[in-house]
């Protein structure tokens, strides 16, 4: 229960007492009452935790990513051809972009230190086009293999 201030003679007393004990003035009749909540005041909004999905969350991060990766990978197509080089790029719009293999004029691998562990690398094939002149492919497995075939096929041409 508050207290308040005894109009009369000023001393603390509780809002629940019908009387001051001090002076005897009536406070029951004088203490404020509380307006009751309206029916249309919100008291409380609560949603459920984010703890409750916690694992529905961590599967979503263990699906999605693959998910993402499959997508990525099945998009980009690269084919070694005799005397030609096709890069397909898509799965609902495509792009094609044909290389002829007396045209290439260097081809680049970039490797980071986990990318040898695993011997892929990013792949940059420059042309002697002016336009659009170098084309990069990431993530090739065994890049220095496929460098050294595409140089063959450069050579036999």
């Amino acid at each position: 229960m508050a207290l308040i201030n005894c109009p009369e003679c000023g001393k603390q007393v509780s809002t629940s007492a019908q009387s001051c004990p001090s002076c005897g003035y009536p406070i029951a009749s004088q203490a404020p009452k509380e307006p009751a909540p309206d029916a249309d005041t919100l008291l409380a909004e609560v949603r459920p935790s984010w703890w409750h999905f916690f694992w529905h969350l961590v599967f979503f991060w263990l699906i999605v990513p693959p998910l993402v990766a499959w997508w990525q990978r099945a998009s980009v197509v690269l084919r070694v051809y005799p005397g030609r080089i096709t890069l397909e790029r898509g799965l609902f719009t495509k792009c094609y972009r044909e290389f002829l293999a007396k045209d290439i004029r260097s081809l680049d691998i970039d490797q980071g230190i986990l990318a040898r562990l695993v011997d892929i690398g990013d792949l940059t094939i420059s042309t002697a086009a002016t336009v659009d002149a170098e084309e990069e492919i990431g993530g090739v497995p065994h890049p220095k293999q496929l460098r050294e075939l595409i140089i063959s096929q450069r050579h036999d041409v």
